[in-house]
């Protein structure tokens, strides 16, 4: 905000209370009109309703919207090229080299535009593990973008803390601020640029606040696997009797990852993104970040609840102006709908976002086809390969330019966009976990049965929790399994509580000849996509891929 006429604000004379001793003129940061250092989000509540950024709707939450970006700009985001970390980055379309010299203009300009404005800064913790988590700074143009990071991440604890902070990392977001693709060398006006060496991170011209929340998770995904920490894209809950009866979900945006770890039996560790130490597995964030498209109070009444509450914010959720009631069932925004929470919001999570050992691990997918089974078990090797294959589904909205229909993507260790190191280096590193843990892997389909999209249906999320269920109880132990033809793992004949048929996908195609058809198409489509990784990775888990 530029507030040219210096109107008093609600929250401008504590704005200075939380300050760092280590501010913002130690990083270069000048002749600003005032920064709001650490403001609770009450306070940012009132400065940002006083700013116009968004609305208060019913139960309290703060509804605001993003404007033209609804969803990540995948193709918008580099990396600052430089002598000490190139050799660790995996270079190519996730992962785009940016000149230092170039960066450092692009930077200056914003510094530039955020002269004689408002910012907002928090200081917080990436990671719940205090051997491994990162201090980050966040410098943002807007407010409502402080209470979702304040939501997203873990807040210094006393007034003491907050004054000796100093941030390993910094990142800027100014909405308002556009890259110049001529003069910056940007894909367009929007940018998301990541400078290892220099700790500082660049956000321009998107307000969709999960650019800040993957910006934490990339620069963390470089960051622990040189420590020997393996950084992954699952959600996690543990049994509540049992701190080493955790289990992980993999997947990508849309497969499940929110939605089946909020599970009432088990308590929640968290939701998208963990760190698997010696120690067990840790939550980077401090809260969840979920897909609120509609949304069904029977089906996910934690998540639901977080919907009505204070604090949570829903981005580019629609609403009445007059009731205050909000649709999430209205996708004329965008299909990515979302809420940001705090995980003291979902009643049985865990409050030190951390647990033991994983017991199970679950990689999910959104098989689009219609073909893959609901649930597999999974050999070490088979996992690998499925892990460094990641393939499932984008689901509209979830990224710039997706359409209605789902497309069929391979996604390497289940959030490409966000790993920095080469896949085989997580995959290494899951590897060495797996077997000294014995884990059990299971691969589970949350997509489409009967049929392709557009002719099939999607997997009811009460057949997938039964199937979880099973797999976790370990009631799955003892059934009868066959092998798969094609992929050769093995699939369960029998399940509590499942229809037989359900268990096998062909039984439900009019067209057998179709459905063969269409499974040896995907087997073939693994099997390129692997092409890519092939060197690198042990003969041992490319062996195990797809056979046609």
């Amino acid at each position: 905000m530029n507030n040219l006429l210096n109107i008093k604000t609600p929250a401008e004379a504590i704005a200075q209370a939380r300050k760092a001793d280590f501010n913002l003129s130690n990083q270069g940061v000048t002749n600003l009109r005032l920064a709001y250092w650490n403001l609770t989000t009450e306070a940012l509540y009132e400065e940002a309703i006083f700013r116009s950024e968004g609305v208060t709707v019913s139960g309290g939450p703060f509804v605001a919207h993003t404007g033209k970006h609804t969803a990540r700009s995948a193709n918008d985001k580099f990396v600052v090229r430089h002598v000490d970390s190139e050799q660790n980055i995996w270079w190519g379309v996730y992962n785009r080299p940016f000149e230092t010299e170039k960066f450092d203009s692009l930077y200056a300009r914003m510094l530039g535009y955020l002269q004689g404005k408002d910012v907002f800064v928090q200081d917080l913790y990436g990671g719940a593990d205090e051997n491994y988590r990162l201090p980050v700074r966040f410098v943002t143009e807007l407010a409502w973008h402080s209470i979702f990071l304040r939501n997203m991440f873990l807040l210094p604890q006393s007034l003491e803390e907050y004054k000796r902070f100093v941030p390993e990392f910094t990142i800027f977001a100014a909405p308002g601020f556009k890259g110049s693709p001529s003069v910056d060398s940007t894909n367009t006006e929007t940018f998301i640029v990541l400078n290892f060496e220099k700790k500082l991170a660049i956000i321009g011209n998107t307000a969709y606040a999960g650019e800040l929340k993957k910006t934490v998770f990339t620069l963390l995904n470089y960051l622990l696997p040189l420590e020997g920490v393996l950084s992954m894209h699952c959600s996690a809950n543990v049994a509540p009797d049992n701190p080493n009866d955790v289990a992980l979900f993999f997947g990508l945006s849309g497969t499940g990852k929110t939605t089946l770890s909020a599970d009432p039996t088990r308590r929640l560790i968290g939701d998208d993104e963990h760190g698997w130490s010696d120690e067990g597995v840790f939550n980077f964030e401090g809260g969840c970040y979920a897909k609120v498209i509609g949304l069904s109070e029977t089906a996910e009444p934690e998540i639901y609840a977080t919907t009505k509450m204070f604090g949570t914010i829903l981005e580019n959720v629609s609403f009445d102006p007059i009731t205050r009631l909000i649709d999430l069932d209205d996708d004329s925004i965008t299909e990515n709908t979302r809420a940001s929470y705090p995980l003291t919001f979902i009643a049985n999570a865990v409050p030190e976002k951390k647990a033991g050992h994983p017991k199970n691990i679950i990689l999910l997918t959104c098989d689009a086809s219609g073909v893959m089974p609901p649930i597999a078990r999974l050999s070490p090797n088979q996992a690998l390969y499925q892990f460094i294959s990641g393939y499932t589904s984008k689901i509209a909205g979830t990224e710039v330019g997706l359409g209605k229909e789902p497309e069929i993507t391979f996604s390497a260790c289940f959030g490409g966009p966000f790993m920095v190191h080469h896949p085989y280096k997580y995959a290494e590193l899951l590897k060495r976990k797996i077997e000294r843990y014995g884990v059990k892997c299971w691969l589970v389909n949350t997509g489409w049965v009967g049929g392709p999209y557009g002719i099939g249906k999607r997997i009811s999320i009460r057949h997938t929790r039964a199937l979880l269920n099973a797999a976790l109880t370990g009631k799955l132990d003892s059934v009868e399994y066959k092998k798969d033809p094609v992929f050769g793992f093995d699939v369960p004949r029998a399940c509590p509580n499942v229809p037989d048929d359900v268990l096998d996908p062909s039984s439900s195609w009019h067209d057998k000849k179709e459905y063969d058809k269409k499974y040896k198409q995907l087997a073939q489509r693994f099997i390129e996509n692997f092409g890519k990784f092939t060197e690198g990775t042990p003969q041992e888990v490319i062996d195990v891929g797809p056979k046609i």
